[in-house]
């Protein structure tokens, strides 16, 4: 698809200001990227795209700088990256080369398939792949004999409903160390500590829980502060279906991280 000379520019400033983390002259950019046209038509353009709104000049003498509405805009056109089975020693790797923040949550599964009564002790819940133990009580050991069959979600659910707080709380644990992944966490704090997160917005990263109401698609003053950025992606690890939430600032390069846990 053909684009014209001014968005040409406004991504070639992007790109470079990604790369070099300053303010870009058009003499810079335009030995970085050997463009044809002349310092001064570079900054006839760099002027329109500040009238815009895509460009910032801090000083007349000073070179340009793309606006996080430029660096959005860009982002939303370029990190539409479908992915499949995720490898997550790449998105360690990744994450921690590009200095981005991921947080993954798995879908929950299994199904509670046995339920145990170890010397009138402990209630032992069997789901295939991980046990939960409980202290036993009677009451507590018949009722759950009823609920064989039923899935994580759905226990999790009657947990909630009957009052079985150890119950619900010895889910929540599981959940929150198996199904929760993350990566690059210093990140995510420095960015919370600078804005002054309070424990329960640090929480509902940490836990996952902010995955619980995102979609496939970019947010930005919706769940952070202005100058960032969270991607959410719906993935695979290991035939479990996933979604994926990589955090970091507009400036940083989100096309490195995708094309090394993509490819």
């Amino acid at each position: 698809m053909m684009i014209d000379r001014k968005e040409f520019l406004l991504q070639t400033i992007i790109q470079a200001y990604i790369q070099n983390l300053e303010p870009i002259g058009s003499t810079q950019l335009k030995t970085m990227y050997d463009i044809s046209c002349s310092t001064a038509t570079i900054r006839g353009y760099f002027k329109k795209l500040g009238e815009e709104g895509y460009l910032l000049q801090e000083h007349i003498s000073s070179g340009r700088t793309p606006t996080s509405e430029a660096l959005k805009e860009y982002w939303s056109k370029r990190l539409n990256k479908k992915i499949s089975n995720l490898k997550l020693e790449a998105v360690e790797y990744y994450a921690l080369r590009a200095d981005l923040s991921v947080f993954i949550k798995k879908e929950n599964s299994g199904l509670l398939q046995e339920v145990s009564n170890l010397n009138d002790k402990y209630i032992i819940l069997d789901f295939g792949t991980f046990a939960l133990n409980l202290k036993f009580s009677s009451a507590l050991y018949r009722f759950l004999k009823d609920l064989i069959g039923l899935d994580l979600n759905s226990l999790q659910d009657v947990a909630v409903q009957v009052g079985a707080n150890e119950l619900k709380l010895g889910l929540l644990a599981y959940l929150q160390t198996q199904n929760t992944i993350k990566y690059n966490l210093k990140e995510f704090m420095k960015l919370a500590l600078k804005f002054d997160f309070d424990d329960s917005q640090i929480e509902q990263f940490l836990a996952g829980e902010i995955l619980d109401n995102c979609s496939e698609g970019i947010y930005c003053e919706s769940i952070l502060p202005s100058g960032y950025m969270g991607v959410c992606n719906s993935c695979q690890i290991e035939g479990i279906e996933a979604k994926m939430l990589v955090v970091g600032e507009l400036s940083k390069d989100y096309e490195y991280f995708y094309q090394g846990v993509v490819a």
